[in-house]
């Protein structure tokens, strides 16, 4: 693996005294994570049994040097236990600290009840070790050298911080900073014999029953999730929403960025009561139902209030309380689709309704969803049939789960968009509709299907057999189209027989779920997309990229039905691939009569992500808030973006593209394209490029590869 591709190792040292969690907080984000990363515990070091700082500090600079993230897994509660290992930190290695500064009782507590510990810290002497060393305790400081502190004083922040490691992916990032409370008081607090002579029952009581064992965090936290049995009765009852029948098509849904990514509630409910007024009018035998843990709930109130206010039918709304995988067993209320607040990853773990969610459904849910998509970005969802040997499907009739991705505004999570909300209620808009749209585009497919059948339509309770024959039919549906309301279930789901295509001329093709349908639906039918598409001849379509990337960025599709993407083109091809080159080359020309600042450049994927060959001609200039990741980047500057010419030369030549290896280019440094300098981010590289004077590299200055003004290409 080359320098430029190797990602940017992190260096956790935990802090924390014996019982703070430490160990079982390593665990969970190596149970969740998709990164490599390795415990490095001085109680194990020595191959299973106890060992030194020195084989530790050996064992974590092999770890780094091998490109790996390593933990440092022992109590390093001063400054000088902490030193040896902030130094190997670098410019190429992240240093940062979690603090797990939970209450000495229940660090105590845990250290006595607990059994087998690694270290045989337990029972009656542990009580007293644990006092001793947190006496010793200093908070570390930024100005040890690490770039992010971030300290846990209570479940909750152990868990958000158990989420924000779990989930970073190759491509994410942690602010640097110190997050948490900077409470400097280190002496702790009460006398040993004092404590243990209290019932343990005063401590369970008072630390809200999670100081059982030292497996605190319990991976999904499952149990927090439950409602008692005896509030079936209450359940689903509100404010707003009266009906309860069992014969109507329900979604249920969680609010979704008000928890974890720490989404606005005023804002939030806003959004939920616009969207829900707009698609209610489309659910004409279905209903929505949003779903909260707590009779406390604010989200809930809010939301409850100004529904009444819109004068929304409390018969295709309602608010519930409860959890939202035991709406059928503990509440009474079939609801046939639920979402799930998801991670981009689409991984179980973290916490909250994710976790409960892929608990309650079991091993099937994350095979069943990884068929269908490896990853989604905010404001899209992903909708998967559950197998009918799922524990949800069984238990709770749940048919259908549609994870769906919000904004983050929470900086201790990945890919915060901080204060900007202007930003974030575009995406929070995006998800809730792409949400209900995909909802609205099932009950209309099952009421099509019932249709036939002389079924009632309101019946989405499917029959397990029916129910794995659908699975089969059906695709995955993520809404990464474009903004606009109401498209119809035709251009959501496609036409009938479009939707997966799966066989041509013999050969297994890739799969398409209905969201990636868009592209192919122009091309096949451009004359029902006038209002979209720039012109028609008659074996190209000319249109804007929904998320131009740069000032202009245009797509041409290929009018050819069985060319999803270069990986099905040959020699036959070849006048189609000229004739769409000579066509983006027009436009391109177009463009420079009217602004001759521009510069372009034409070519294709090497892996596209919706249906249909289609030509990128894309000026240079990347000036647009849709470029917003290093893959975005890096698919139009790297070797993930074929040259149009060079593409036509090899299949002319060898009767087919070499296609690349997609993550190892997309994962790629960002570097300019003009000097191949690298930048930290994306803001910083679009300053840069802003500015950039240098010439274009040699490899591109060619007339039929770059479509420029002349002094640009004699430069």
């Amino acid at each position: 693996m080359s320098a430029e591709e190797k990602k940017k190792p992190i260096l956790v040292i935990l802090v924390g005294a014996p019982g703070s969690g430490k160990s079982t907080f390593c665990e969970h984000v190596m149970q969740a994570s998709s990164l490599h990363w390795v415990r490095i515990c001085q109680d194990t070091i020595g191959k299973g049994k106890a060992g030194t700082k020195a084989q530790c500090i050996m064992g974590a600079s092999k770890a780094l040097q091998d490109g790996k993230n390593a933990f440092i897994d022992r109590c390093n509660l001063e400054r000088e236990q902490r030193a040896e290992f902030v130094k190997l930190g670098s410019p190429e290695i992240d240093v940062h600290a979690i603090v797990l500064d939970l209450p000495a009782k229940l660090c105590i507590s845990r250290s006595v009840k607990r059994t087998e510990h690694e270290g045989n810290l337990q029972g009656g002497k542990a009580a007293a070790v644990v006092n001793r060393m947190l006496q010793k305790k200093e908070l570390p400081k930024l100005t040890e050298g690490y770039s992010r502190i971030t300290v846990c004083q209570t479940e909750t922040d152990v868990q958000a911080a158990v989420v924000a490691y779990s989930t970073l992916g190759p491509l994410d990032t942690l602010p640097p900073g110190y997050y948490g409370q900077k409470s400097q008081d280190a002496k702790i607090q009460l006398g040993i014999m004092k404590f243990l002579k209290k019932a343990d029952a005063s401590v369970d009581k008072e630390l809200g029953q999670k100081d059982s064992g030292d497996k605190a965090i319990t991976k999904g936290n499952k149990a927090s999730l439950e409602v008692k049995a005896d509030d079936k009765a209450e359940l689903g009852s509100s404010s707003h929403g009266t009906s309860c029948s069992n014969d109507i098509p329900t979604l249920a849904f969680p609010s979704i960025s008000t928890a974890d990514f720490q989404f606005d509630l005023e804002k939030a409910s806003d959004i939920i009561v616009e969207q829900v007024a707009e698609f209610v009018s489309e659910l004409e035998n279905a209903r929505l139902a949003l779903v909260d843990l707590s009779h406390s709930s604010k989200i809930l109130s809010l939301v409850r209030a100004k529904a009444v206010k819109k004068n929304i039918d409390p018969n295709k709304f309602l608010t519930v309380v409860g959890d939202i995988t035991l709406l059928k067993s503990k509440g009474g209320i079939q609801c046939s689709v639920i979402a799930n607040a998801a991670n981009w990853r689409l991984k179980p773990g973290g916490g909250g309704v994710n976790a409960a969610v892929f608990n309650a459904a079991g091993p099937s849910l994350e095979k069943a969803t990884k068929e269908q998509a490896e990853s989604m970005s905010p404001g899209n969802v992903v909708t998967v049939h559950l197998p009918s040997t799922s524990p949800l499907f069984i238990r709770e009739g749940v048919t259908h789960v549609i994870h769906v991705l919000g904004p983050n505004m929470n900086p201790q999570r990945p890919n915060c968009l901080k204060d900007n909300y202007v930003e974030g209620c575009n995406v929070l808009r995006k998800a809730y509709a792409s949400l209900f749209q995909s909802f609205v585009g099932l009950v209309k497919s099952q009421e099509k299907s019932h249709s036939t059948s002389k079924v009632q339509p309101s019946d989405l309770k499917i029959s397990p057999k029916t129910h794995d024959q659908k699975v089969k039919r059906e695709g995955v549906f993520e809404s990464d189209m474009n903004n606009k309301k109401h498209k119809g279930t035709e251009e959501v789901f496609g036409r009938p027989g479009d939707e997966m295509d799966t066989m041509y001329s013999g050969k297994e093709r890739k799969k398409w779920g209905s969201w990636a349908q868009a592209l192919y639906n122009i091309a096949m039918h451009p004359e029902e997309h006038k209002n979209d598409v720039l012109e028609i001849s008659d074996n190209t379509v000319v249109l804007n990229d929904v998320y131009p990337k740069a000032k202009v960025h245009i797509l041409i599709l290929a009018r050819v039905k069985g060319l999803d993407s270069l990986a099905d083109v040959h020699k036959d091809h070849i006048q189609l691939l000229n004739s769409m080159h000579e066509m983006g080359i027009k436009w391109a020309e177009k463009y420079l009569n009217e602004d001759n600042s521009l510069t372009f450049r034409l070519g294709y994927h090497s892996t596209p992500s919706m249906r249909q060959l289609h030509l990128h001609v894309i000026s240079q200039d990347f000036d647009s808030k849709h470029l917003k990741n290093k893959k975005h980047w890096n698919s139009f500057n790297s070797d993930f973006f074929l040259d149009s010419v060079d593409v036509i030369a090899e299949i002319e030549e060898h009767g087919q593209t070499t296609l690349k290896d997609v993550e190892k280019l997309l994962s790629m440094e960002l570097r300019c394209h003009r000097c191949r300098s690298v930048h930290p981010n994306i803001p910083r590289l679009k300053t840069h490029i802003a500015n950039c004077q240098a010439p274009f590299p040699p490899a591109l200055l060619n007339r039929l590869k770059i479509a420029a003004r002349k002094d640009e290409l004699n430069r």
